[in-house]
């Protein structure tokens, strides 16, 4: 886990030092860089496996060098492969085997490795870069190519560095939706990510660049499992018992984010197999209906755990507030960032590597969204006349979330429902908010293939996954310099949920059926008789009470004006009815912050008005 980055265009050194100190967060055990020609590299490293300083970055192998954000979890599997076909090694880190792997396997060689990566590596002798990103987006990738210099890093932050960048109005409104900027874009019109599941080569004598597609949750999706229910969970087991195994392997302390919830819960029961005594971390609100602690802290009695539990209050939420654009250098607006922070900096006290649950959720149909947009699907059998008509005698309720479903009903389709939802559904405070659609994937959605319970998991892998959920994770943990792995996004698992029948997965009105029954088999189900609980800031109360001379400083009615892309007097009605108690708009509120606070840091203070076509 570390930073890298790498560039054709000459930066002196004090610019380079400058672009890697930016995020040292990320890798504070070793800082390095050199100019191999007209090629510089560069590295922050978190040293996880074999920490001697012989494994530090750029590393050489051979006529090869390499600067590797990640971990390739199947390396001991892969070295003692490519020892057989010759290749001798002098460390015991993964880097050297990724090195080794591209050797023997060329661009193949992501197809060998089970893990979260983002890498490249410089060919003295060919004069080109090979790189990839992982199956499902885990570790970030940004490049800026002008057609003849290329440039990249682990963080956008780094390229606009020494570099004149301009903001990305159509990047701000697909962020106005999702809460993030999805890729490709960044929020920079010069810098782009590359994409999950892809590799690139850039040629830098002739300054061509070109990506290629090589792992995708679509193609992976054609070969339905026929098995029964009980081989499905044998077979599930077998998988996550060893994607828990291969991800416990580390030269430095280890322990588990435990929620309480179904997930985290079941990577801690397989990881208390696996060792003595493993340390769980879990956040504690004070606010009731936020706080899950009570629930982890029976879950961990069960196991056994070393436990840990760390309070999140106003007063530390509000310095992780004013912080945040440090970590989070584009504007990302999920604010279940704030304890994740928090949970990461506390837990980096005792571990470095921290296993969590993500990825359940997506691939296993775990989100309420998936429940009644399942029941709502049926709406969309009748008549669109029908259903205006339902909808303008469901909007005389005063209730907000009634308004909310008469929006829905008359929607045009079941797909951009739950698309528009996933932002929050009313958009009247933005000027074009039809912009923020234009993403890629949508068509999944409106495919004919799959059932729409298939179809929304399939999307939410590739987007709020990947965009949301890693991006969040990512900067959260490498903010305190901790190395998050999630077993439950293990490609081999997410693979064979997409192979499953839906009522395996969503049966007998029970979400995340077959990992409740594995989980069974190591927890009493009695300890999750409870609603699901997500991981979030208890903003809707404080932005109420504590942070509302806050929010009215940061969001007056001048301060939002000079936001681009919203109606300003719109947007200040929007504060005032949810400090009014009409409306929860904490999402949105939170959204307008993080954006003013990102604004200001790119020492923007103000955008003309513009129309986007």
């Amino acid at each position: 886990m570390c930073g890298i980055y790498g560039s054709t265009v000459y930066y002196n050194d004090d610019t380079v030092r400058a672009k890697l100190a930016s995020v040292n967060f990320r890798g504070p055990d070793h800082s390095g860089f050199e100019h191999v020609g007209s090629v510089i590299l560069g590295h922050n490293r978190l040293a996880i496996v074999d920490l001697d300083p012989r494994s530090n970055q750029p590393f050489t192998y051979k006529h090869l060098k390499v600067v590797f954000n990640g971990e390739i979890y199947n390396y001991q599997h892969l070295k003692c492969k490519l020892k057989k076909s010759g290749y001798e090694f002098n460390t015991d880190s993964d880097t050297e085997v990724l090195a080794a792997a591209y050797l023997e396997y060329g661009a193949h060689c992501v197809d060998y490795f089970n893990g979260m990566f983002a890498f490249v590596i410089f060919d003295t002798m060919e004069q080109n870069f090979f790189g990839a990103r992982d199956r499902l987006g885990k570790k970030p990738f940004y490049y800026a190519h002008n057609g003849l210099d290329f440039e990249f890093a682990s963080q956008a932050i780094q390229i606009t560095i020494g570099q004149q960048t301009n903001i990305d109005l159509q990047a701000i409104q697909e962020y106005f939706i999702w809460g993030y900027v999805p890729e490709p874009r960044s929020a920079w019109q010069e810098i782009k990510k590359l994409q999950a599941g892809h590799t690139f080569m850039f040629n830098l004598i002739t300054g061509q660049f070109q990506t290629q597609k090589y792992w995708d949750i679509e193609q992976e999706n054609t070969n339905i499992y026929t098995g029964s229910y009980q081989e499905a969970k044998t077979e599930l087991r077998e998988l996550l018992k060893d994607a828990v195994g291969i991800r416990m392997h580390a030269d430095v302390p280890l322990g588990v984010f435990l929620s309480g919830g179904i997930d985290s819960s079941l990577v801690a029961a397989l990881a208390a197999e696996n060792t003595e005594q493993i340390k769980t971390f879990c956040i504690k609100f004070k606010e009731k209906g936020f706080d899950e602690s009570v629930f982890a802290g029976n879950i961990a009695r069960h196991l056994k755990t070393d436990h840990h539990e760390i309070v999140c209050c106003e007063d530390e939420g509000m310095g992780l507030i004013e912080s945040f654009g440090k970590y989070y250098d584009e504007p990302f607006a999920d604010s279940s960032a704030i304890p994740s922070l928090l949970l990461s900096k506390y837990t980096k006290k005792h571990v470095t590597v921290a296993l969590s649950g993500d990825g359940g959720d997506e691939s296993f149909m775990g989100y309420s969204r998936y429940k009644w947009l399942n029941m709502a699907n049926q709406f969309f059998d009748c008549p669109m006349a029908l259903r205006k008509i339902m909808s303008e005698l469901i909007k005389l309720s005063p209730n907000y979330r009634h308004k909310l479903i008469a929006m829905g009903i008359s929607t045009a389709s079941i797909d951009v429902l739950y698309a528009l939802m996933l932002g929050g559904l009313e958009y009247s405070w933005l000027q074009q908010p039809q912009l923020g659609l234009r993403v890629p994937f949508m068509d999944i959605l409106s495919s004919e293939s799959g059932s729409f319970l298939q179809k929304m998991s399939a999307f939410d892998i590739k987007t709020y996954l990947n965009g949301d959920i890693n991006t969040k994770v990512d900067r959260a943990s490498m903010a305190f310099a901790v190395e998050a792995r999630a077993p439950l996004m293990d490609y081999r698992i997410v693979t064979f949920a997409q192979r499953l029948p839906d009522n395996y997965k969503f049966g007998n009105r029970v979400q995340k059926r077959i990992l409740k029954d594995i989980l069974y088999q190591y927890v009493p189900a009695n300890l999750f008789n409870r609603p699901k609980s997500g991981f979030t800031m208890p903003f809707n109360h404080w932005f109420r009470n504590q942070l509302k001379n806050y929010v009215y400083d940061q969001l007056s009615l001048n301060e939002l004006k000079d936001i681009p892309g919203i109606d300003a007097d719109k947007a200040f009605c929007m504060i005032n009815d949810h400090m009014a108690g009409k409306w929860n708009r904490s999402p949105q509120i939170w959204k307008l912050l993080v954006l003013k606070q990102w604004l200001k840091n790119q020492k923007v203070t103000a955008l003309p008005n513009y129309q986007l076509a």
